[in-house]
């Protein structure tokens, strides 16, 4: 069992038997009174996100979980579908389980897979993964006093926000946690 000094971002908990990740933790303590953790919670499974507080003694399991390398082989409309590099079967998540980590992953990379009760729930990437720009308006002359960025598509396809400097072709790290660029590769 977890104390509510152990709830950090990031942590794998279970209640009413299914996996939830802590994408948001809010630590309050007041006076007299005793501490309040206000938590934002994701469903592995389904990808609903509830809140829920924590006060005081309250204890929260851990979800087991096992990690597994798998390779990401390509997505669908409604599917990204994996090869395990163990026994080499197959298999696919739904889109909307994965969120937005699947615009982070190039094809034929080899990803971190948890599994609860040996089933795929989710992918674990690393904080920051390398990607090529394959195309980015280019920088106007005069616009580099302040923060200005414009918008770049990734290799994956994915649009984020890049500073004027980054060009096509440019090697950019991006954050997988809020899905903003971090620096030049």
């Amino acid at each position: 069992m977890l104390s509510l000094t152990e709830l950090k971002l990031g942590t794998l908990i279970k209640i009413n038997s299914e996996p939830y990740v802590i994408i948001r933790s809010d630590h309050h303590k007041m006076g007299r009174g005793g501490a309040v953790l206000k938590t934002k919670l994701k469903n592995l499974i389904t990808g609903n996100v509830l809140e829920k507080t924590f006060q005081g003694n309250d204890k929260a399991e851990e979800a087991a979980t096992e990690e597994k390398t798998a390779n990401y082989l390509y997505k669908d409309q409604n599917e990204a579908h994996f090869m395990d590099n163990a026994n080499f079967e197959q298999f696919s998540l739904p889109l909307e389980q994965l969120g937005d980590a699947v615009k982070f992953i190039k094809d034929g990379s080899d990803v971190k897979i948890l599994y609860f009760e040996d089933k795929p729930v989710s992918v674990k990437l690393p904080p920051k993964v390398t990607l090529e720009v394959t195309s980015a308006p280019p920088g106007v002359k005069g616009n580099t006093v302040s923060n200005v960025t414009k918008l770049a598509t990734l290799e994956t396809g994915a649009e984020i926000p890049v500073p004027m400097f980054v060009n096509e072709g440019d090697e950019i790290r991006v954050n997988t946690e809020t899905g903003e660029y971090a620096e030049r590769a």
